[in-house]
């Protein structure tokens, strides 16, 4: 993995995130304000995911995502939530398990450039936060819309540069200096948010990202910004 965030090694940010697993939600909850959880939220409603239906979350950390699937939709059939990283599959498992929630939430390891699911799978697949990350983006965006059932819908939720002159300027300030000394303080690895703010410089824009989902097979892609510009929310479904 490069210093810039452009070239992706996946073992290093494996181990990456497996250093800072234990202190990965307080990390969240403080250096988004908690407006990770609104953005959660909003990605989740997208899914309008059927009575019975089945919904998978890759890249899925410490199963936040997986667990709001689960709150908004509690006639869902099962949800399943798969990530690289056993670290943070392993404390998915202990929130799941403290939620009571075990029945209706499988956790797995598995690469989401290779899901170990088979085409028309599922009903709903959403990742947040995870394609910026993974080596070979485009094949994980055709790995999603694979395991999609027709007419079943997509969501990414990732991070974006507000362009605004003051809030983006106050942004990029907060984000490449005041964001990796808190986090470094708070986890011990300040590499590791170094490279948050490098990768997010590094990736795509969100039309960019729109045009690559749609390449790969879903279509009405659209998507919308959230607080002022620092996150996108993308949707799009497989063709019935």
């Amino acid at each position: 993995m490069e210093a810039n965030g452009g070239a992706r090694d996946g073992d290093v940010i494996r181990r990456m995130f497996g250093g800072i697993a234990p202190r990965y939600d307080l990390l969240n909850r403080l250096l988004s304000l908690a407006r990770d959880r609104y953005w959660r939220r909003e990605a989740v409603a997208q899914a309008q995911l059927p009575s019975g239906g089945v919904a998978l979350d890759v890249c899925t950390g410490t199963a936040d995502m997986a667990l709001e699937l689960a709150e908004q939709f509690p006639s869902a059939r099962a949800i399943i939530g798969v990530d690289f990283c056993p670290p943070m599959i392993r404390i998915a498992a202990e929130k799941v398990a403290r939620k009571g929630l075990t029945n209706r939430i499988r956790l797995q390891v598995g690469s989401a450039e290779a899901l170990p699911f088979g085409a028309d799978t599922f009903d709903a697949v959403t990742v947040a936060f995870g394609i910026r990350n993974l080596v070979d983006r485009k094949c994980g965006l055709a790995e999603l819309c694979r395991v999609l059932h027709p007419g079943g819908v997509g969501i990414v939720l990732e991070f974006a540069t507000p362009q605004g002159p003051l809030f983006g300027w106050l942004y990029r300030v907060y984000f490449h200096r005041g964001l990796p000394w808190l986090g470094g303080l708070i986890s011990g690895d300040s590499q590791a948010y170094k490279y948050l703010p490098a990768s997010v410089s590094a990736f795509p824009a969100p039309q960019e990202l729109s045009r690559m989902m749609e390449e790969v097979g879903f279509h009405n892609v659209y998507f919308r910004t959230m607080t002022g510009g620092i996150v996108t929310l993308h949707v799009g479904r497989k063709l019935a």
